[in-house]
């Protein structure tokens, strides 16, 4: 891996690490509607304007229905779930749920896809699963049906990217990436506007929660889909993943400097089960030609 290509994958790792931070100071003020639809309104806004400034159509007529729908999956459920999660979990506690994705992703690929479901495979969604009962249960937050509920919710947002990955892989041969990831955006700006009437703001938006909820926009939406996707190009989609093992590090890093966060060994056990288990799932051996 060059050096570029490793900075890249860090950096991002510490802005998608970041969201979570973000994500818990913003959302018990504006409530996880209006927290998701800032997001990805102020993102789409910033990404059209980059397209246009580099000559890209975004070919809205063509492609509305595949923007809608992964705009969605990818984005206006995910990120209304975390944000509901937000409200009461710790960020380490969000990241470490989000890192289940590729599990999620395997079982709905061979479900919907065809892919094969290997024992390896098995073996991750397993570990995976037990890694985040472990945290939930035994984590330093106390156990109680709300904590309960965001954990269910922040996993449910982890099988929505599951789904968006496998539908991503359906309509990627007729959509450039960076067109895609900014149609999703302005997709879910329509999708979340339904709901905004039934989330009301919570709080009293001060300066530090509107420059938090611009960082989540333009710095863990924006720019970090497109360094994203560059990792796609210049690595793979395989190798790009690996930012799935480094985000939750960096959210309990994060959330331990800034919010007073407490990491205890009960959620390293459970973060390193979880991380094992992607490992599991995300890198199957090659087998050996003849």
């Amino acid at each position: 891996m060059r050096t570029a290509d490793l900075i890249r994958l860090l950096t991002l790792a510490a802005i998608w690490g970041a969201s979570f931070l973000f994500i818990r100071i913003v959302a018990p003020v504006l409530g996880p509607f209006w927290t998701a639809e800032v997001r990805v309104t102020l993102a789409g806004i910033a990404m059209v304007i980059f397209l246009a400034a580099t000559g890209k159509p975004l070919q809205w007529r063509t492609h509305w229905k595949p923007y809608l729908i992964l705009g969605t999956l990818n984005s206006a459920a995910p990120f209304a779930l975390f944000s509901y999660a937000g409200m009461t979990l710790p960020a380490g506690y969000s990241a470490i749920l989000n890192a289940t994705t590729p599990l999620w992703g395997a079982l709905i690929g061979a479900l919907l896809l065809g892919e094969t479901l290997t024992l390896r495979k098995l073996a991750g969604l397993a570990c995976g699963i037990a890694g985040v009962a472990f945290l939930v249960r035994l984590g330093p937050a106390a156990f109680t049906p709300q904590l309960l509920l965001a954990a269910l919710a922040c996993i449910a947002a982890a099988v929505c990217y599951g789904f968006a990955g496998a539908y991503t892989k359906k309509v990627s041969v007729q959509i450039a990436p960076p067109m895609m990831a900014t149609g999703s955006q302005l997709g879910a700006t329509l999708v979340l506007l339904p709901f905004l009437a039934a989330s009301p703001v919570r709080g009293t938006v001060t300066l530090q929660v509107a420059a938090c909820a611009v960082a989540l926009a333009l710095l863990c939406s924006a720019v970090a889909y497109f360094i994203y996707f560059r990792l796609i190009a210049d690595l793979g989609p395989t190798k790009a993943l690996t930012v799935t093992f480094l985000i939750p590090l960096f959210a309990l890093l994060w959330g331990t400097l800034f919010l007073g966060e407490t990491i205890d060994l009960s959620m390293v056990i459970g973060c390193a089960m979880v991380v094992l288990a992607t490992w599991l799932v995300v890198f199957q051996p090659q087998k050996k030609a003849g």
